[in-house]
Formats: C-alpha cells, structure tokens, sequence
C-alpha cells in the first residue's frame, strides 16, 4: 500500500518538493474533514470517549515525534542540530500559546484579548495551534526526500486528525451553532492550516538541506508542546485518565505499528 501511494505522490507531484507537501497536507486535511463530519452522527459523545480519543491522538503525536522526526533528524544530520531546533519549535508553541487568543474546554481562554474574539473562533484557533506543527511536520518529512516516511507519518498524522476534528465540531455546537453546515465547516477549517505549512515545509528544506534536522526537531518540539501543554491536562481534569492514558497507549503502539510494518 505505502509503495502504491509513494509512486501515486510522485506521479502527482513530479517530485517536486512543494507539491509533495501540497498532498501530504491535504490528505491530512481530509482525515480532519472526516472527522468533523462525524457531528452529523454522534449526538452527544461521552466525556470519556472523547477525552480517550484525544488521549489517542497525543499518542500517535508522541511516537511520531521520534520515529519520524528526531530520529531521522539525528541520522541526517546529528543530534545536536535536533535538539536545537526541538528547543526552538517549544518555544515558538509557548509563545504563540501566550500571545494568540484561543480558548480550550477546561483550561479556559488563553493569549492577548480573548474577549475581543468569538468563542467558537477561540476553540478553532486553539485546534489551528494544534495542528500548526503537525502540518510542517508532514511538509518537512516529504521536503527530506525521505517519501515513504513521510506517508507513514502523513497516514498517522491523518488518523489523529480524526478525533480534532471532531473535537472542533462538537465545540461549535456547543457554542450555539446547529449540527449542519456551520459546525461541520468549522471543524473543517479549523485544518487547512496544515496544507499552507506542510507546503512551507516541504519546499524550505528541500531549497535548504542544511536545514533539514533542525526543521525536524522545531516540528518535533512543536508536537511535544502540544501534548504536554494542552492535550494531557485537557484530558486529565475530568476524572477520566485512565481512559486518556490507554488511549495515548493505543496511539503510540498504533504508531509503531506503522512505522515498523510501512516504514
């Protein structure tokens, strides 16, 4: 399958970098389209499952980080390089974490002036940070030359964005906002952002190799921001960790899975 979708990418790109990006992007795209189309069909999903689900997602973010990303990154172009951009790509979430307004369901508003913005555009800016370093992530991994990695990743990334977006759905319903279009499409915007970045990516490494590794680890500290800062402790504060924490589990072998069966 993965050797299909490789030749498939390549024929649709011409290898050219950016449109590697291009579909990577978009492919992940519509797993998050997927899943906000699922509002559609589950009325009132339970807090346990949705906070497992997301649980889920971080896991699949967990693994993917060093198997797709910090690994490859130290392979290419040594450790130190990773760990350098891992530094800059966590401090880049942090402050974009502070300066953006957005909202999450149990932590609340966060950034400059929520108040001036919308709430259901606060917990569509709080997913488009989420989804920001996946989108590069993906970008960065086709921008390597390293294609079947990054479909791996792009696939996992893909199946993560499933609960997001339906996460984004749910909250614009609860914002007010009826179960037809209007959720549905705010689920959905919520990631385009991952086609611009992952085009970004992918054509600034490819036109700066020397780049590649720290471009990998910014993506790879990006991710780890995300899950420790906002994922886990939207999901623990409810009283149903356990259920997060197997679902993180789930994500990670699921991952691995992947990478070693694909990869």
């Amino acid at each position: 399958m993965v050797d299909s979708l490789v030749n498939l990418f390549v024929h649709l790109s011409g290898d050219k970098a950016i449109w590697l990006g291009f579909w990577g992007g978009l492919t992940t795209t519509l797993f998050n389209t997927f899943g906000a189309l699922l509002v559609m069909f589950f009325r009132k999903p339970s807090d346990r499952f949705m906070d497992a689900s997301l649980g889920f997602a971080a896991g699949v973010m967990l693994a993917a980080s060093f198997t797709s990303l910090i690994i490859p990154g130290a392979e290419m172009g040594g450790i130190v390089p990773v760990l350098i951009g891992i530094l800059i790509g966590s401090f880049f979430l942090d402050l974009s974490d502070h300066l953006i307004p957005h909202m999450h369901n149990i932590i609340g508003t966060e950034g400059i002036h929520p108040e001036r913005v919308k709430a259901v555009w606060l917990f569509i800016i709080a997913i488009t940070l989420h989804n920001m370093p996946e989108g590069l992530a993906v970008g960065v991994a086709f921008g390597a030359d390293r294609i079947r990695d990054a479909i791996v990743l792009m696939i996992a990334i893909g199946i993560q964005n499933i609960p997001e977006g339906f996460s984004v759905s749910l909250s614009a319903v609860s914002a007010g906002y009826s179960r037809g279009f209007y959720a549905v499409y705010t689920g959905i915007r919520s990631g385009l952002v991952e086609i611009p970045l992952a085009m970004l990516g992918a054509w600034a490494v490819n036109q700066v190799k020397v780049i590649i590794p720290y471009a990998m680890g910014f993506a790879a500290g990006a991710m780890l921001y995300v899950i420790s800062d906002e994922i886990v402790p939207e999901t623990h504060r409810k009283g149903h960790e356990r259920y997060a924490t197997f679902g993180t589990i789930i994500g990670v072998v699921i991952m691995l899975y992947l990478d070693v069966v694909f990869g």
